[in-house]
């Protein structure tokens, strides 16, 4: 089966509703390729390995979580991006892309999927635009948190925790580079926040507030929404799906 291209873009933006959020770039479909879609495949980063990937996996279109444009770049089409879009354009393949409409999805996103696999439901939103989650939790401590992290996701953390045994009963997380929610973390009650990425006054907060901080791999927190979106709409939609996993140490 296959469907055009205008009807699985509303069929994405139904689902996302990429029209709520104020965002870094634009969502949506950011490269047009051909107009009849059979074949989705999703990944997290728009780059030259994916988009090679998807050429040989014959794809007609591209889903992923970080596109090809963002706010305040260079406009000119040279180097790195001229050889993502050439190989787009040549191939008449379609780009979507959902940047924090695909963060906040409450079954489907980034931070819900995260939640799933480490084994949260959610009962809480916060910070900015409501992105972050939080959730109960039961671990003796915050190393006990950050061995579950860690093998849940197949990868090594960082670990920033308060001196003394803090048992954690609240866990808050926000995906990829969302230090910067740390803050909102500790006011919204949580014993530790996870995210993707950490920078120099997290350190500080951690130990001087008492709240854990653990940074997971930007890429690794937001492995799971863009094909949980892709995968339900593929269903609903009777079309094929693959994600492609580009491994990246970030």
């Amino acid at each position: 089966m296959s469907i055009q291209r205008h009807d699985l873009l509303a069929h994405f933006d139904a689902l996302l509703q990429p029209e709520r959020f104020k965002d870094y770039g634009p969502n949506g479909l950011q490269v047009e390729g051909r107009g009849e879609i059979a074949r989705i495949v999703s990944g997290v980063t728009a780059s030259r390995a994916l988009i090679d990937a998807a050429i040989a996996a014959r794809a007609d279109a591209v889903f992923v979580h970080h596109g090809l444009f963002w706010r305040g770049m260079d406009g000119r089409i040279t180097g790195w991006m001229k050889e993502r879009l050439q190989r787009l354009l040549a191939h008449d393949i379609n780009l979507f892309a959902y940047h924090l409409p695909l963060d906040a999805h409450a079954e489907l996103g980034n931070n819900a999927q995260l939640g799933r696999v480490l084994g949260w439901q959610a009962d809480q939103r916060f910070g900015e635009q409501e992105l972050g989650f939080a959730a109960p939790a039961a671990f003796a401590g915050a190393a006990d948190l950050a061995a579950h992290v860690r093998a849940a996701l197949g990868r090594g953390v960082t670990l920033v925790a308060p001196e003394g045994a803090r048992p954690i009963r609240r866990v808050a997380w926000c995906t990829g580079g969302a230090q910067g929610f740390f803050e909102s973390a500790i006011a919204a009650g949580a014993d530790a926040f996870i995210t993707g990425e950490i920078s120099e006054p997290q350190t500080h907060l951690a130990r001087e507030t008492g709240v854990a901080f653990i940074a997971a791999g930007h890429h690794a927190t937001e492995r799971y929404g863009a094909p949980a979106v892709a995968a339900h709409a593929a269903r609903q939609l009777g079309l094929e799906h693959q994600f492609i996993d580009i491994d990246n140490p970030a």
